[in-house]
């Protein structure tokens, strides 16, 4: 396994990493035994970094983390996530304040995790309507406590990322050294703005769905009826001639290099000089052997170029901040 800086950090993180939003999920992994199975896996085979969120698997899939790391904490690198509003369960605190809601998120975390400290600590999604002050004023003093290492975020452009820093360099705060972004051969709109930022400003950046919901693993053939549960986005690209195309080409390009298709969607992430770490969620310890070997293959700018070609892309679609719903009215 190959580690790397997480930003201006010091936290050195496998570049391949876990996601940990199959634990607790309902048609996934929902035994202590399955997930500490997979999580000790990973350790043996060198992956360091998980990853999961205090939404994910209705809130158990920080338990089942904290449960699998008993004993093994200082083997791992913990990031996990919090959210100020778009609460899918329902507001766990009414009325609460940013302040409170940050402290109370962090708490129940440490909890949940069996932990004094998280090693990241990251913003779920953007608050617009919410100042970065009120949102990192907390987040230094979590810092200062040392209950959180560093601080991260989730799907801020570019431009929100630097006011964030900005700001953080004024108060004489933490800046936030990691994004967490949508990216993927199909999806790659933080290429114009925030790949870039991070690249020129240390910030280290972190691929979600970099399978797009396991099309991109080969996993899955074109016109499948196949829907698996909890993948409502996967039965599109199954029935898209163009993504068929795209994934026969990707596929021959990587056979003819001795690789599947699987370690091209990896390598071809990790030959990007912004990014980290790629997490990925698993279902078994035998997919994180596979996920694992993937860190084998050191891409070079000239493979990278090529398979750009394959996949051409004109700019359109989705922009990099989902919208969400993000109504909370903070009380001063």
């Amino acid at each position: 396994m190959h580690f790397r800086s997480l930003g201006s950090s010091d936290l050195e993180v496998s570049v391949i990493g876990l996601g940990a939003i199959n634990f607790a999920h309902p048609q996934r992994i929902t035994d202590f035994a399955e997930s500490a199975a997979v999580i000790h896996r990973c350790l043996e085979a060198g992956i360091n970094f998980i990853d999961t969120a205090d939404a994910y698997g209705h809130g158990e899939s920080e338990v089942h983390v904290g449960h699998a790391l008993r004993g093994r904490r200082d083997q791992a690198i913990i990031a996990t996530k919090f959210k100020l509003s778009d609460f899918r369960d329902g507001d766990p605190w009414p009325g609460a304040t940013v302040r409170e809601r940050i402290i109370k998120s962090v708490d129940r975390s440490l909890t949940k995790l069996e932990t004094d400290y998280v090693d990241l600590y990251q913003l779920h999604h953007p608050e617009p309507g919410i100042s970065h002050d009120e949102i990192l004023e907390p987040l230094n003093d979590l810092v200062t406590a040392g209950k959180v290492r560093y601080i991260g975020e989730c799907n801020y452009s570019a431009w929100r990322h630097a006011q964030s820093n900005a700001v953080s360099e004024q108060r004489d705060w933490p800046r936030m050294v990691s994004v967490q972004g949508y990216y993927n051969l199909l999806r790659r709109h933080v290429e114009l703005e925030v790949l870039p930022y991070c690249t020129a400003n240390e910030v280290g950046f972190i691929p979600y769905r970099p399978l797009a919901d396991g099309w991109l693993s080969g996993k899955y053939a074109w016109g499948d009826s196949t829907n698996e549960v909890g993948r409502p986005r996967l039965a599109p690209l199954q029935g898209d001639e163009n993504k068929r195309s795209v994934l026969e080409a990707l596929t021959l390009f990587a056979n003819e290099r001795g690789h599947s298709m699987l370690e091209l969607t990896f390598a071809w992430l990790l030959a990007h000089p912004a990014v980290s770490s790629v997490i990925a969620g698993v279902s078994n310890p035998e997919q994180v052997a596979a996920n694992a070997a993937c860190a084998e293959w050191a891409m070079t700018m000239q493979e990278r170029d090529a398979v750009d070609a394959i996949v051409a892309w004109d700019g359109t679609g989705q922009e990099v901040e989902e919208p969400g719903g993000h109504s909370m009215k903070p009380r001063r």
